[in-house]
């Protein structure tokens, strides 16, 4: 049996219901998506999120997590508090519609040497293969560095998870090692093991988004005799 030498997350703190317990937040803006923290009323985007197969191929138990279990795990852990802003949970909407496009998130991690944070998202299938993801992590690391005392973000996948390895590999995060364990999970290449990337605050620099242009239509010029 394979040793697992995984830093842990640290545990939240429940946000317990009533007036003014959640301050107001300031989001954060990128050229295509606003985040903002998580809130209840984004349940039912949330059930529908995890509950998408594709969306939860490489994660957890490989299959798509039961409503029930949505609201009474998974939604309580996105709305609690994890430490000083930008830590946490963000839910990302399209600037442009307003849509629910899913979530990124900054976790502390249980650490005996340095400061870290663990950096993770997870978005709507119809907004994969667009840079949303690199975009939306890109400015939530920038702020952990910027506006707190991490010294390090961490992030992990499935080895075989191509995708998030290359969102991991633009935002700057380099591979540090592969751990391999007993898995029970039927993930397709889960034997493979998984990996773990991470950017320290030396090998940090900040992301310098560009505005997004959609394409416009070629004009087509018109000689004139």
């Amino acid at each position: 049996m394979a040793i697992d030498l995984r830093r842990r997350l640290a545990h939240p703190r429940p946000v317990l219901p009533g007036p003014g317990d959640r301050p107001v937040v300031p989001p954060l803006f990128t050229p295509r998506l606003r985040l903002r923290p998580v809130r209840p009323a984004d349940g039912d985007a949330v059930v529908a999120l995890h509950g998408d197969p594709e969306v939860m191929r490489h994660l957890g138990t490989g299959r798509p997590v039961p409503a029930a279990r949505v609201r009474n795990r998974d939604l309580p852990r996105l709305l609690a508090h994890h430490g000083p802003l930008p830590l946490g949970y963000w839910a990302a909407e399209d600037r442009a519609t307003d849509a629910f496009v899913g979530w990124f998130e900054l976790r502390p991690m249980v650490t005996e040497t340095v400061a870290a944070v663990e950096l993770g998202y997870r978005l709507h299938r119809s907004y994969w293969g667009r840079g949303l993801a690199t975009e939306g992590a890109a400015v939530l690391v920038d702020a952990a560095f910027a506006s707190t005392d991490v010294d390090e973000v961490v992030a992990t996948t499935l080895a075989v998870n191509t995708g998030s390895r290359r969102v991991m590999e633009k935002l700057g995060l380099t591979w540090r090692q592969t751990y391999t364990e007993d898995r029970t999970a039927p993930i397709t290449g889960a034997e493979l093991g998984e990996v773990e990337y991470a950017v320290t605050r030396a090998e940090w620099r900040p992301q310098r988004l560009q505005p997004f242009h959609r394409r416009q239509p070629r004009r087509r010029l018109v000689r004139r005799a």
